[in-house]
Protein backbone atom coordinates (compact mmCIF):
# COMPACT_ATOMS: atom_id res chain seq x y z
CA UNK A 1 0.00 0.00 0.00
CA UNK A 2 1.16 3.72 -1.14
CA UNK A 3 1.92 5.88 1.83
CA UNK A 4 -0.38 8.36 0.46
CA UNK A 5 -3.35 5.96 1.06
CA UNK A 6 -2.73 4.44 4.08
CA UNK A 7 -5.73 6.71 5.79
CA UNK A 8 -7.74 6.64 2.53
CA UNK A 9 -11.36 5.98 2.83
CA UNK A 10 -14.15 5.73 0.87
CA UNK A 11 -17.50 6.94 1.63
CA UNK A 12 -20.59 3.96 1.92
CA UNK A 13 -23.49 6.18 3.04
CA UNK A 14 -24.16 8.47 5.71
CA UNK A 15 -21.46 8.88 8.18
CA UNK A 16 -20.23 5.73 7.22
CA UNK A 17 -16.47 5.34 5.57
CA UNK A 18 -14.52 2.36 4.16
CA UNK A 19 -10.79 1.45 4.35
CA UNK A 20 -8.34 -1.13 4.13
CA UNK A 21 -4.55 -2.02 5.25
CA UNK A 22 -2.06 -3.97 4.25
CA UNK A 23 -0.39 -7.51 5.32
CA UNK A 24 1.97 -6.62 8.47
CA UNK A 25 5.04 -8.83 9.75
CA UNK A 26 3.09 -10.85 12.11
CA UNK A 27 0.01 -10.92 9.79
CA UNK A 28 -3.26 -9.32 10.25
CA UNK A 29 -3.80 -5.32 10.43
CA UNK A 30 -1.81 -3.04 12.47
CA UNK A 31 -3.51 -1.37 15.48
CA UNK A 32 -2.15 2.03 15.09
CA UNK A 33 -3.60 2.05 11.79
CA UNK A 34 -6.83 1.44 12.46
CA UNK A 35 -6.94 3.90 15.04
CA UNK A 36 -5.41 6.41 12.64
CA UNK A 37 -8.87 5.39 9.88
CA UNK A 38 -10.98 5.98 12.66
CA UNK A 39 -9.75 9.09 13.60
CA UNK A 40 -9.63 10.05 10.09
CA UNK A 41 -13.54 8.80 9.60
CA UNK A 42 -14.77 11.02 12.69
CA UNK A 43 -12.88 13.64 11.67
CA UNK A 44 -15.02 14.06 7.92
CA UNK A 45 -17.63 14.69 10.03
CA UNK A 46 -16.78 17.76 11.54
CA UNK A 47 -16.17 20.95 10.73
CA UNK A 48 -12.78 22.03 9.58
CA UNK A 49 -12.27 24.62 12.02
CA UNK A 50 -12.36 21.98 14.70
CA UNK A 51 -9.25 19.73 15.53
CA UNK A 52 -8.65 16.48 17.24
CA UNK A 53 -7.53 17.14 21.04
CA UNK A 54 -7.95 13.60 21.92
CA UNK A 55 -8.96 9.90 21.00
CA UNK A 56 -9.73 6.60 23.36
CA UNK A 57 -10.13 3.82 21.75
CA UNK A 58 -10.61 -0.68 22.35
CA UNK A 59 -9.39 -2.90 20.55
CA UNK A 60 -11.99 -5.62 20.33
CA UNK A 61 -10.80 -8.31 17.52
CA UNK A 62 -7.90 -8.67 15.75
CA UNK A 63 -8.59 -7.78 12.41
CA UNK A 64 -8.23 -9.17 9.14
CA UNK A 65 -5.52 -7.35 6.11
CA UNK A 66 -7.68 -9.48 3.92
CA UNK A 67 -11.10 -7.98 3.87
CA UNK A 68 -12.01 -4.02 4.16
CA UNK A 69 -13.31 -1.96 7.39
CA UNK A 70 -16.51 -0.44 7.85
CA UNK A 71 -16.44 2.67 10.33
CA UNK A 72 -19.53 3.88 11.54
CA UNK A 73 -19.43 7.27 12.88
CA UNK A 74 -22.01 8.82 15.67
CA UNK A 75 -21.97 12.33 16.03
CA UNK A 76 -22.69 12.23 20.01
CA UNK A 77 -22.58 15.74 20.02
CA UNK A 78 -21.84 19.47 18.12
CA UNK A 79 -21.19 22.32 20.25
CA UNK A 80 -19.81 25.42 19.57
CA UNK A 81 -16.04 24.77 20.81
CA UNK A 82 -16.05 21.17 21.20
CA UNK A 83 -17.24 18.07 19.12
CA UNK A 84 -17.22 14.21 19.84
CA UNK A 85 -17.64 11.38 18.03
CA UNK A 86 -17.84 8.03 18.32
CA UNK A 87 -16.29 5.33 15.61
CA UNK A 88 -17.10 1.28 15.48
CA UNK A 89 -14.74 -0.10 12.73
CA UNK A 90 -16.59 -3.44 11.98
CA UNK A 91 -15.33 -6.49 9.43
CA UNK A 92 -17.00 -9.76 8.94
CA UNK A 93 -16.16 -10.88 12.04
CA UNK A 94 -18.06 -8.35 14.04
CA UNK A 95 -16.75 -4.96 15.66
CA UNK A 96 -12.93 -4.91 15.86
CA UNK A 97 -12.40 -1.23 17.33
CA UNK A 98 -14.51 1.30 19.29
CA UNK A 99 -13.14 4.67 19.32
CA UNK A 100 -14.20 7.78 20.74
CA UNK A 101 -12.42 11.51 19.59
CA UNK A 102 -13.23 15.06 20.98
CA UNK A 103 -12.19 17.64 18.48
CA UNK A 104 -11.90 21.36 19.56
CA UNK A 105 -12.09 25.09 17.19
CA UNK A 106 -8.25 26.91 18.52
CA UNK A 107 -8.47 28.45 21.65
CA UNK A 108 -5.82 31.39 22.78
CA UNK A 109 -4.75 30.55 26.43
CA UNK A 110 -1.70 30.62 28.42
CA UNK A 111 1.05 27.51 27.26
CA UNK A 112 2.51 26.01 30.22
CA UNK A 113 4.69 22.95 29.70
CA UNK A 114 5.64 20.54 32.93
CA UNK A 115 7.02 17.45 30.99
CA UNK A 116 10.60 18.18 29.22
CA UNK A 117 12.59 15.68 26.93
CA UNK A 118 15.16 13.94 27.90
CA UNK A 119 18.74 15.11 27.74
CA UNK A 120 21.85 13.55 26.96
CA UNK A 121 19.56 11.60 24.50
CA UNK A 122 21.50 10.53 21.08
CA UNK A 123 20.38 11.56 18.03
CA UNK A 124 18.74 9.14 14.87
CA UNK A 125 21.77 9.55 12.97
CA UNK A 126 23.92 8.32 15.74
CA UNK A 127 21.67 4.89 16.52
CA UNK A 128 21.02 1.96 13.99
CA UNK A 129 17.61 2.05 12.10
CA UNK A 130 15.65 -0.82 12.52
CA UNK A 131 11.95 0.17 11.35
CA UNK A 132 9.59 -2.88 10.63
CA UNK A 133 7.81 -0.81 8.07
CA UNK A 134 8.90 0.59 4.77
CA UNK A 135 6.66 3.91 5.74
CA UNK A 136 8.59 5.29 8.70
CA UNK A 137 11.97 5.88 9.78
CA UNK A 138 12.67 3.95 13.66
CA UNK A 139 15.62 4.39 15.89
CA UNK A 140 15.92 2.58 19.49
CA UNK A 141 17.34 4.68 21.77
CA UNK A 142 19.84 1.86 23.94
CA UNK A 143 17.90 1.69 27.57
CA UNK A 144 21.60 2.48 29.02
CA UNK A 145 21.37 5.93 27.34
CA UNK A 146 18.53 6.86 28.73
CA UNK A 147 18.09 8.21 32.53
CA UNK A 148 15.61 5.70 33.97
CA UNK A 149 14.88 7.81 37.47
CA UNK A 150 13.91 10.94 36.19
CA UNK A 151 10.13 9.28 34.88
CA UNK A 152 7.51 7.22 36.79
CA UNK A 153 7.23 3.57 36.35
CA UNK A 154 9.54 0.85 35.06
CA UNK A 155 11.19 -0.50 32.02
CA UNK A 156 11.52 2.82 30.38
CA UNK A 157 12.62 3.18 26.65
CA UNK A 158 12.66 5.52 23.64
CA UNK A 159 12.54 5.81 19.92
CA UNK A 160 12.89 8.14 17.41
CA UNK A 161 10.48 7.62 14.65
CA UNK A 162 9.66 9.68 11.22
CA UNK A 163 6.95 8.97 8.43
CA UNK A 164 10.26 8.68 5.76
CA UNK A 165 8.33 11.00 2.84
CA UNK A 166 6.88 14.63 3.21
CA UNK A 167 3.15 14.73 3.84
CA UNK A 168 2.19 18.35 3.35
CA UNK A 169 0.54 20.54 5.24
CA UNK A 170 -2.65 18.83 6.79
CA UNK A 171 -2.39 18.72 10.38
CA UNK A 172 -4.88 16.27 10.45
CA UNK A 173 -2.53 13.64 8.40
CA UNK A 174 -0.35 14.64 10.61
CA UNK A 175 -2.36 13.49 13.83
CA UNK A 176 -3.45 10.41 12.13
CA UNK A 177 -0.05 9.30 11.74
CA UNK A 178 1.16 9.96 15.24
CA UNK A 179 -2.07 8.07 16.62
CA UNK A 180 -0.48 5.25 13.96
CA UNK A 181 3.08 5.29 15.31
CA UNK A 182 2.15 5.66 18.76
CA UNK A 183 1.23 2.00 18.61
CA UNK A 184 4.63 1.19 18.45
CA UNK A 185 6.18 0.98 21.79
CA UNK A 186 3.58 -0.05 25.06
CA UNK A 187 4.19 -3.68 24.36
CA UNK A 188 8.10 -3.57 24.03
CA UNK A 189 8.10 -1.00 27.32
CA UNK A 190 5.84 -3.49 29.50
CA UNK A 191 7.94 -6.07 28.76
CA UNK A 192 11.30 -4.42 29.75
CA UNK A 193 9.47 -3.65 33.10
CA UNK A 194 9.05 -7.71 33.61
CA UNK A 195 12.06 -8.75 32.55
CA UNK A 196 13.99 -6.05 34.90
CA UNK A 197 11.31 -7.23 37.92
CA UNK A 198 12.79 -10.73 37.57
CA UNK A 199 9.32 -12.48 37.67
CA UNK A 200 9.07 -16.13 38.26
CA UNK A 201 8.85 -17.76 34.95
CA UNK A 202 9.63 -14.43 32.80
CA UNK A 203 12.71 -13.74 30.81
CA UNK A 204 14.84 -11.90 32.69
CA UNK A 205 16.90 -8.41 31.73
CA UNK A 206 20.57 -8.68 30.59
CA UNK A 207 21.37 -5.32 28.85
CA UNK A 208 18.11 -5.02 28.06
CA UNK A 209 18.29 -4.97 23.76
CA UNK A 210 17.88 -8.69 23.11
CA UNK A 211 14.55 -9.90 23.00
CA UNK A 212 15.15 -12.89 21.71
CA UNK A 213 14.52 -14.31 25.00
CA UNK A 214 11.16 -13.80 24.89
CA UNK A 215 10.47 -15.88 21.27
CA UNK A 216 7.80 -18.29 22.09
CA UNK A 217 7.12 -17.13 25.90
CA UNK A 218 4.75 -14.46 25.80
CA UNK A 219 1.49 -13.72 24.05
CA UNK A 220 0.49 -9.74 23.94
CA UNK A 221 -2.25 -7.69 22.54
CA UNK A 222 -2.85 -4.11 22.81
CA UNK A 223 -6.51 -3.75 24.82
CA UNK A 224 -6.29 -0.29 24.81
CA UNK A 225 -4.94 3.15 23.27
CA UNK A 226 -5.52 6.55 23.66
CA UNK A 227 -3.57 9.89 23.03
CA UNK A 228 -3.50 13.75 23.35
CA UNK A 229 -2.54 15.80 21.20
CA UNK A 230 -1.06 18.90 22.96
CA UNK A 231 0.79 21.03 20.29
CA UNK A 232 1.34 21.26 16.47
CA UNK A 233 3.61 18.47 14.92
CA UNK A 234 5.11 17.18 11.85
CA UNK A 235 5.42 13.42 11.64
CA UNK A 236 7.29 13.44 8.85
CA UNK A 237 10.22 15.00 11.34
CA UNK A 238 11.81 13.11 14.18
CA UNK A 239 10.09 12.57 17.15
CA UNK A 240 10.96 11.22 20.61
CA UNK A 241 8.57 9.01 21.61
CA UNK A 242 9.72 8.14 25.90
CA UNK A 243 7.67 5.23 26.99
CA UNK A 244 7.47 3.65 30.98
CA UNK A 245 5.44 0.66 32.39
CA UNK A 246 3.40 1.98 34.95
CA UNK A 247 2.65 -1.15 36.49
CA UNK A 248 1.46 -4.83 35.40
CA UNK A 249 -1.34 -6.14 37.20
CA UNK A 250 -3.94 -9.33 36.09
CA UNK A 251 -2.19 -10.17 33.22
CA UNK A 252 -2.23 -6.27 32.40
CA UNK A 253 0.36 -3.99 31.73
CA UNK A 254 -0.08 0.07 31.48
CA UNK A 255 2.42 2.05 29.88
CA UNK A 256 2.89 5.73 29.28
CA UNK A 257 4.82 7.65 27.10
CA UNK A 258 5.52 11.15 26.04
CA UNK A 259 5.76 12.57 22.73
CA UNK A 260 8.68 15.16 22.10
CA UNK A 261 9.78 17.40 19.06
CA UNK A 262 13.29 17.08 18.19
CA UNK A 263 13.99 20.08 19.37
CA UNK A 264 12.12 19.73 22.81
CA UNK A 265 8.32 20.40 22.89
CA UNK A 266 5.75 18.11 24.33
CA UNK A 267 3.59 17.32 21.64
CA UNK A 268 1.37 14.29 22.64
CA UNK A 269 0.84 11.74 25.68
CA UNK A 270 0.81 8.59 24.83
CA UNK A 271 -1.37 5.86 27.54
CA UNK A 272 -1.96 2.05 26.55
CA UNK A 273 -2.94 -1.12 28.50
CA UNK A 274 -1.25 -3.89 27.10
CA UNK A 275 -2.06 -7.92 27.53
CA UNK A 276 0.87 -10.01 27.91
CA UNK A 277 0.76 -13.60 28.98
CA UNK A 278 2.32 -16.51 29.40
CA UNK A 279 2.08 -18.50 25.90
CA UNK A 280 -0.46 -21.54 26.46
CA UNK A 281 1.80 -24.06 25.44
CA UNK A 282 4.27 -22.30 29.28
CA UNK A 283 1.48 -22.38 31.33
Amino acid sequence: MELGSLFDLAGHGPDTFVGTGPQYPWGGLYGGQIVAQALRAAAATVETDLAPHSLRAYFIRRGDNTEPVRYEVDRIRNGRSFATRRVVARQAIGAILNLETSFQVAEEAVDLATVHMPVGIPAPDDLVPDSWSETFDRCVVPPRRIEQGDRTGLGRMAVWMRVNRQLGDDALVHRCWLAYLSDDMPTETVRRAIALSNLPGWPMATDGEDDSAWDGIAYGASLDHTVWFHRPLRADEWHLYDFSCHGYVGGRGLSVGHVFTADGVHAATVAQEVLLRRARSDR
